[in-house]
């Protein structure tokens, strides 16, 4: 009989991909950068493009060396600003170059990188750069104000401001200054008090370097808020070792498909304040002397795919949102867009539809292989290989150096038998410190198994025979539906495999039913594919096809756009909000 410690996914890795990478090297996460500075200072780091009328894509680059030198002229200046080691600094700005200068800046300097993600609303931006402790925020200009009115609520002392089109192609620049940069709300006339320019700092400091010694095993780089989806964000704090184990995981995971190296280029497109972006993409890059296109929204389909045709991505992270989102565009249904460059996808931060996986290999001829990961790890702990067998509906084997298990919902203690569900915890080498000023919440999720830190991750999963995970459900979003366990990740999937869904939502409500009081119902929030039509009748009768009677859903509903983070998980919470705020509607029943 298999049983967790006999790590039965090592038998399933890829040729190539070691079983581990122990003893993993004492260095810091700008170690990557000063190295591909070192080897290969004139390579391409960085591209940063805009379409322009009558020009057609324009684009700018910034190389290892000037990256390097950039960010050292920054850390410097924060070191000047009074930065010291340990102090949290907080980054307000999507994908572009100044974020990747910032992010080294604040490493090499000694700092805690914080970054937020600048669409949220003041309140809960305040209240994480106040949570960490900030005393100097850096933001992109269009988010200065802004961030100037809840300035009061927080610590911060000093801003550093940087302007998009600082490292935008030159005509492009022009034309932004001439056309967009007021109008679009870029523009800052004048800066408060101790508050500073990007570029000045770099010209002030240019040529300096800071002179901090880290110890990566215990000097912390990184302050990664969760999403929140389930409740107030807490602060995961990861170590430099952590952030370089993880990073260098996922080097030797890639090594399946052939040795990733500084030809490869990546799609910047997922967020960088997200986890998953900044290890996945950023340092995983940066790692290998890759380039990154830059992406500020990956909202913007049109952008995206004009990125993808112009530039040619050879790698591309993603979720399936926006995976789908491509599938599904006249462009690319037109044969107007080629993905045939990319080689290799890897899908994370929620469940990868069948269709959705099915449809985007066939379009690029590439591999998309779903994983999974947790801001506590700090991203990356699974994956489907890159060359072999990629089991549908599996978020893959464990990367080297986990150790994973399944326990029981009961006890949170004993192991179920392979093959039956339970709650998955996973220990490794990039697994965090702990949560931020919340020594109960590390408590519950850090926790000590065989004499090893194990994080609890609340999702519900099995493993099969071969070492293979498959996440059932968020333990919190499971639903109980006439005295049994339902979980909505399994209706969602079958909803979205009707021709005429797009995208599904599913989660309990308190039952409707005033005989019902107390009791939970299932209701299924439907965005439909362009063009398409169905009825809630149509939905039911195609979910009875595949699901058990209680867990069909019996309330569907019609909308536009289902609520999301900034990296494609569907909120569930606010589906519930809504069907909350609906029945509080004069003349619901």
């Amino acid at each position: 009989m298999v049983t967790y410690a006999d790590r039965p996914w090592l038998k399933k890795y890829d040729k190539g991909v070691p079983q581990t990478l122990e003893p993993y090297p004492d260095i810091s996460v700008h170690s990557f950068l000063q190295d591909a500075a070192r080897k290969a200072p004139n390579n391409v780091a960085l591209v940063t493009s805009a379409k322009l009328p009558l020009l057609g894509r324009q684009a700018s680059q910034l190389t290892y060396g000037e990256l390097d030198s950039q960010s050292d002229a920054l850390a410097a200046g924060l070191v000047d600003m009074g930065l010291k080691k340990g102090d949290r600094v907080a980054i307000i700005m999507p994908n572009i170059a100044a974020f990747v200068i910032s992010y080294y800046a604040i490493l090499k300097a000694g700092g805690v990188v914080s970054a937020t993600n600048p669409t949220y609303p003041p309140d809960k931006m305040a209240y994480q750069i106040n949570d960490c402790d900030a005393n100097i925020v850096i933001t992109m200009s269009l988010f200065y104000e802004a961030f100037k009115k809840i300035q009061s609520q927080t610590k911060v002392k000093s801003v550093i401001v940087a302007n998009i089109k600082e490292y935008l192609p030159p005509a492009a620049k022009f034309l932004f200054t001439l056309a967009r940069e007021k109008k679009d709300g870029h523009r800052v006339e004048t800066l408060g008090s101790g508050d500073v320019w990007f570029q000045d700092v770099l010209t002030r400091f240019a040529g300096k370097k800071p002179n901090v010694t880290l110890t990566p095993s215990k000097d912390l780089a990184l302050f990664q808020y969760t999403g929140g989806t389930t409740g107030v964000s807490k602060a995961v704090m990861a170590t430099h070792r952590a952030l370089v184990a993880n990073t260098l995981q996922m080097r030797a995971w890639l090594s399946g498909d052939g040795d990733p190296s500084s030809n490869e280029v990546l799609l910047g497109a997922i967020p960088l304040f997200h986890a998953f972006g900044m290890v996945a993409v950023l340092n995983f890059a940066i790692g290998i002397g890759a380039q990154i296109i830059m992406v500020p929204n990956a909202r913007d389909i049109p952008d995206v795919l004009d990125n993808i045709n112009h530039f040619r991505p050879s790698l591309f992270h993603g979720v399936p949102a926006l995976y789908n989102a491509i599938n599904n565009h006249p462009e690319v249904k037109a044969g107007k867009i080629n993905l045939g460059s990319i080689r290799a996808c890897v899908s994370g931060s929620a469940p990868l539809p069948p269709v959705t996986k099915q449809e985007f290999e066939r379009l690029s001829g590439g591999a998309l292989r779903e994983g999974f990961g947790m801001s506590e790890a700090p991203t990356a702990s699974h994956c489907n290989p890159m060359r072999g067998e990629n089991r549908t509906g599996s978020i893959g084997l464990p990367l080297p150096d986990m150790d994973v298990r399944i326990v029981s919902l009961d006890d949170g203690k004993t192991e179920v038998p392979v093959g039956e569900i339970g709650e998955l915890i996973l220990s490794g080498p990039q697994v965090m410190l702990g949560y931020h000023g919340m020594p109960t919440e590390t408590a519950n999720v850090l926790r000590e198994k065989d004499g090893k830190h194990y994080i609890y991750s609340g999702d519900i999963a099995r493993m099969d025979e071969d070492g293979y995970f498959y996440i059932v459900d968020r333990k919190k979003d499971m639903a109980l539906i006439g005295g049994f366990n339902v979980y909505p990740n399994n209706i969602e999937k079958v909803l979205t495999q009707h021709p005429a869904v797009l995208e599904a939502g599913v989660a309990a409500i308190p039952h409707p039913d005033a005989d019902k009081s107390g009791q939970e119902a299932l209701k299924a929030w439907i965005v439909l594919r362009d063009g398409q039509s169905a009825t809630e009748k149509d939905l039911i009768d195609f979910c009875t096809k595949s699901l058990a009677r209680y867990e069909v859903p019996t309330r569907i509903v019609f909308i536009k756009e289902l609520p999301k983070t900034a990296v494609g998980k569907t909120l569930r919470r606010e589906l519930v909000q809504m069907e909350m705020a609906e029945r509080e509607k004069p003349g619901s029943r």
